[in-house]
């Protein structure tokens, strides 16, 4: 049986801080790959609070979302009532409950699952053929983890003794093994948070096949 983390305790409705370097980037590429917002379904899987949705809604997107906390979905619930935000796993057949969207994105969700393979197939299953997935993550590359090495922030960076932390570091390799071997193609990376070298995060948009 796969086992999910999740974040029991939310402390607000808003984006989390790292939507403040990520989301616009994410806003970009939706706009990069469709002409019409209001012509779009996105699904966003691991919605937290809902702050990235409200986000995407406003600009005339058609979201929906689920996420495995149940304090997360009752926060997103009072904030955004009119958004179909609903408690839900990535281990789910979701494709089967929601039907399928022009994209999906997962923002900093990725690295908290014990079983991505079964997360990405999810997220596979819910893109249509010739949409994309968005996936962002902290950021792992050789120079970056020799830099918190060598300033002794090592520790800091991997949490180990915060409750629901992360549990799988990924690299622009790995992220993009996974989605490839999942069925998607044309995997590109987007830095944010600093230079790319020392990026707080990584986005990766793979495209499903027609």
């Amino acid at each position: 049986m796969s086992i999910e983390l999740d974040a029991t305790t939310y402390v607000h409705a808003k984006p989390a801080t790292a939507h403040s370097y990520i989301l616009p980037a994410v806003v970009d590429v939706l706009q990069n790959n469709f002409q019409e917002a209001n012509e779009t379904a996105v699904f966003d899987l691991g919605c937290g609070t809902g702050g990235a949705a409200a986000v995407l809604a406003k600009k005339g997107y058609d979201v929906v979302g689920v996420d495995p906390s149940e304090d997360g979905i009752a926060k997103a619930r009072t904030a955004h009532p009119d958004l179909p935000l609903e408690i839900g796993s990535g281990y789910e057949d979701l494709s089967s409950r929601y039907g399928t969207f022009d994209a999906v994105i997962s923002l900093e969700v990725v690295e908290h699952v014990y079983d991505p393979k079964s997360f990405s197939a999810t997220i596979y299953d819910l893109v249509k053929p010739g949409g994309i997935a968005v996936v962002s993550t902290p950021f792992h590359g050789y120079w970056k983890n020799l830099a918190l090495a060598v300033s002794g922030k090592m520790d800091d960076h991997f949490m180990p003794l915060k409750d629901h932390g992360h549990i799988k570091f990924w690299s622009p390799e790995t992220l993009s093994t996974l989605l490839v071997e999942t069925g998607f193609e044309d995997v590109d990376f987007e830095y944010v948070g600093r230079i790319p070298l020392l990026a707080k995060s990584m986005i990766a948009i793979a495209q499903k096949p027609h």
